[in-house]
């Protein structure tokens, strides 16, 4: 068995030749479509030397040409990098130069940045959409003659770059499809029987349309996209976020599953709905992973849409899915994070090391399917594979806690946990306390350094447009919801909460903001 992505897909395409593999604004393509464009790029690409291993650039926003170059890369058995569009000219030199590019296929806009960035070893670029990609097109073969391909071909997502530079995991294909495109059943954790599984699936079953409102350079939607394809299902993407438009597209496109990431995304989306004459009415699921998806939230779209499953998944780009939460009644409080029942192989693994007992926190940490390690980074993958009782785990860095029902909770990024006087507080849990407050839209919570306690719990928090949140009640309000020790003792209104295009916390800028208003905030004492 070769469970490869790209033999995947292939799958789909004899399967289903007719099918709307892709839609983006009014275009759309077919499986026979995309795989003959993707057979066609694959084949210059060959041309230029691109082959197994090499590593390709894909800096693009959302479109059907990002999907055709994903698929046509790993046609090559060569490997996609994905690159975030929101990078300055160092952050792209060092990434280029990290991820060891040979070619890059990247968007018009982004043309003079390219150039200006020196990047050793690229031999290859081409512009997706211009008439210099259509004439790569039509010179390439659109016929299927490259050989077999292995499950051990190498997949790469670079993540991370809130805190730091990114870094790359590296994967397996079998694996990585396993833990995020569906290899294993996420509801049932049972492993598919083979790599022709998910078309059979998709024959026995109409074609849902599914939409992925993240960037396709975030496993989010990547792999949202990817498992779709896999079943015949129709792909749905926007070039950028507006929810405005996310409600058209749904009402024209009929669309039944929207995968989107916590609250940045959710939240103006259900708000755009509820301000508006929108139709909703195709929905069968909503499914958020990757951030906080806060219980106040949560609520909103329970009391909107109680027909639709709406589902919380925990995971992350070093473990793949480990375990999924179907919301079915929350308070509008907070709690410590979301609460999932756990996906196969899944532990949490206490200081010593060991399996932690329900009650005990310690690290998320996820066996069978994992990671190879970091691209070029040793002494990062030592930190991230451990063994447990001779069992091989990856172990990213959250935080969990067993419950005595067999369920898991998260509880938050050990790199983002706050140490207050010898007490340890996740920021999601105060944030998702914030969010409870009817005039906050958005908040995000740090340490900022305190002589006392080593560090002190701040936020900075976004009210709603014409909205003034006097800072005592919300003081009283979060009280009502956390301990003490973890309601913020200095509070910044900001005009918005800056965010990674992924919906991901901007703790760089939160950290530097604290740090250039130290007055600025109120504050507070237990």
């Amino acid at each position: 068995m070769a469970a490869n992505i790209a033999d995947l897909f292939e799958h789909a395409v004899d399967a289903f030749p007719d099918r709307v593999a892709v839609a983006c604004g009014t275009r759309e393509t077919t499986y026979a479509e995309l795989e003959e464009t993707a057979n066609r790029l694959a084949h210059f690409l060959r041309d230029q030397g691109v082959g197994k291993g090499a590593h390709v650039g894909l800096y693009a926003g959302n479109s059907i040409e990002a999907v055709e170059a994903m698929i046509a890369v790993y046609k090559l058995r060569a490997v996609v990098v994905n690159v975030n569009y929101r990078y300055v000219e160092n952050e792209l030199q060092y990434l280029f130069a990290d991820a060891e590019l040979t070619a890059l296929l990247h968007d018009p806009e982004f043309t003079e940045r390219v150039a200006r960035v020196a990047a050793p070893g690229l031999r290859t670029t081409l512009t997706l959409g211009t008439p210099e990609y259509r004439a790569a097109l039509a010179a390439g073969d659109p016929g299927r003659d490259f050989g077999e391909r292995s499950g051990d071909d190498t997949y790469l997502l670079y993540t991370g770059g809130t805190t730091g530079y990114p870094k790359g995991v590296i994967w397996r294909h079998e694996d990585v499809w396993r833990t995020l495109g569906g290899g294993i059943d996420f509801l049932s954790g049972i492993p598919l029987e083979d790599e022709w599984a998910q078309t059979k699936r998709g024959r026995e079953m109409p074609p849902m349309t599914r939409f992925c409102l993240a960037p396709l350079i975030h496993g989010n939607a990547q792999w949202a996209a990817l498992a779709a394809l896999f079943s015949g299902d129709t792909v749905v993407v926007l070039p950028h976020f507006d929810p405005e438009e996310v409600w058209r597209t749904i009402a024209e496109r009929h669309v039944n599953v929207v995968v989107l990431i916590g609250d940045a995304m959710a939240r103006p989306l259900i708000e755009t709905y509820l301000a508006g004459n929108h139709d909703g009415s195709s929905l069968v699921s909503v499914s958020s992973s990757a951030a906080l998806f806060s219980p106040s939230v949560k609520r909103q779209y329970l009391d909107t849409f109680p027909n639709v499953m709406v589902t919380d998944a925990i995971g992350s780009s070093e473990t793949g899915f480990a375990g999924l939460g179907i919301v079915a009644d929350v308070d509008g409080g907070a709690v410590d994070g979301p609460r999932v029942m756990p996906g196969p192989d899944t532990i949490v693994i206490d200081e010593y090391g060991h399996k932690a007992p329900p009650g005990v926190i310690g690290r998320l940490a996820r066996g069978g399917h994992v990671p190879l390690g970091y691209y070029k980074d040793p002494d990062k993958t030592k930190s991230l594979i451990t063994e447990v009782d001779g069992v091989r785990y990856a172990i990213p860095g959250d935080f969990a806690r067993t419950e005595e029902d067999g369920t898991v909770t998260l509880l938050g990024r050990g790199n983002t946990c706050v140490n207050t006087g010898g007490e340890k507080v996740f920021p999601e849990e105060v944030e998702g306390a914030l969010k409870a407050h009817p005039g906050i839209f958005d908040a995000l919570v740090i340490g900022a350094p305190d002589e006392l306690l080593g560090q002190r719990v701040v936020a900075l928090v976004q009210t709603r447009p014409g909205v003034r949140v006097d800072l005592d009640e919300l003081d009283s309000h979060v009280r009502r919801r956390i301990a003490g020790y973890k309601v913020p003792r200095d509070v910044w209104p900001v005009d918005r909460i800056h965010r990674t295009i992924s919906g991901k916390a901007d703790y760089r800028w939160a950290h530097e903001y604290a740090r250039t208003h130290p007055a600025g905030g109120s504050r507070r004492a237990d």
